[in-house]
């Protein structure tokens, strides 16, 4: 007679039959590794600039050369630059007969970059701000900020839901009553509003660091009531089980019997609403940047990135400033799918369905 598997395994078996949960994963890891790794990917600075490309357009890669040979290398043409006698708008077209070919694993001197081009040349694969700031690179880095806020954020959130519902759930009477009014008061407040005041009255003083640990912390303070609320009642159904009552009876405190005994029977859940919760911090952050008063500059984060793209006379003019929003709906959308394929594979009696 065969063995049975552990949860684990069946868990993991069931995952991988969720195929968008799959791609979602990979997504994810891919745009983790991006942003840990951005210093070497990025081939300019996040605030270097470039006087001879204002706003310029993103910039193409040949594989051929100029008599049409296919090549392995690729190589960029710079742009030559025209003002409309008319509107007095940058014009920008690539210059045939000014090649630079895009080098690999070039070692500068703040250290190592994957591509780059020849002295006197320039790449920009998604065009220049109007500071003439490589957006590509600017996306890299905003992604370490961005995705490091969900995650942060999330990690707060599990921590006040599981610590504050959890022991409203187990101990009751006074600290229930006592948890169950504020996540009442916190949850009548209306999120946004509520984020934007806090947000605009973090002192204009405070470093970069600062405001990321503020922002971080206002996002999580209103995100841990609904988890609170989930645990508690899980907890109310848990602390008359046998291994419970038996984890007392031994002498077992109080914080012991919830975290060594009772967390770990929520912990599938936990992960599939913690996965679930990091695409509203990512929002959160983005809204409040988007609008000012969240991080500001010189801190590079997605939101901070789409401040430039506020008005329609831009956007119609360097739709390429929208490339950071793009990168938002990609995160979110994975965040979500790789929730449904946790949420699915931790139980199997959930209705939802998988592709």
């Amino acid at each position: 007679m065969s063995e049975a598997l552990p949860p684990s395994r069946l868990a993991w078996l069931r995952f991988k039959q969720h195929r968008l949960a799959l791609v979602a994963a990979f997504v994810l890891v891919a745009l983790y590794v991006t942003a840990i790794a951005c210093e070497f990917l990025a081939p300019y600075e996040p605030d270097q600039r470039n006087s001879r490309a204002i706003n310029a357009p993103p910039m193409t890669l040949h594989f051929t050369n100029q008599v049409g040979d296919w090549q392995l290398r690729p190589i960029v043409y710079q742009y030559k630059l025209t003002i409309d006698p008319d509107s007095w708008m940058r014009q920008y077209k690539e210059d045939f007969t000014r090649p630079h070919a895009v080098n690999f694993f070039v070692k500068q001197d703040t250290g190592y970059r994957f591509f780059t081009v020849d002295d006197g040349g320039y790449v920009h694969l998604f065009g220049t701000d109007s500071l003439g700031r490589d957006v590509f690179s600017r996306v890299l880095y905003g992604s370490r900020v961005s995705l490091s806020i969900g995650v942060i954020g999330v990690l707060l959130t599990l921590f006040f839901g599981l610590m504050l519902g959890g022991f409203a759930g187990y101990l009751g009477g006074i600290v229930d009553n006592a948890v169950q009014r504020l996540i009442e008061v916190l949850q009548s407040m209306p999120t946004l509003p509520l984020w934007m005041g806090l947000s605009a009255a973090l002192p204009a003083a405070w470093s970069p660091l600062a405001a990321y640990f503020g922002v971080t912390l206002i996002l999580s303070f209103f995100g841990w009531t609904t988890l609170a609320r989930q645990v508690r009642g899980r907890f109310l159904s848990l602390r008359d089980e046998d291994f419970v009552v038996a984890a007392r009876l031994t002498g077992a405190s109080n914080t012991r019997v919830v975290l060594k005994h009772m967390v770990p029977n929520f912990m599938s859940h936990t992960i599939t609403t913690a996965t679930l919760a990091i695409p509203a911090m990512i929002l959160g952050e983005t809204a409040l940047s988007f609008l000012g008063i969240g991080l500001r500059p010189p801190v590079v984060s997605w939101g901070v990135l789409l401040q430039q793209a506020q008005n329609y006379q831009v956007i119609v003019m360097t739709p390429w400033l929208l490339i950071p929003g793009l990168f938002i709906v990609v995160t979110v959308i994975a965040f979500n799918l790789l929730g449904d394929g946790l949420r699915d594979a931790a139980d199997p009696y959930h209705t939802g369905g998988q592709s």
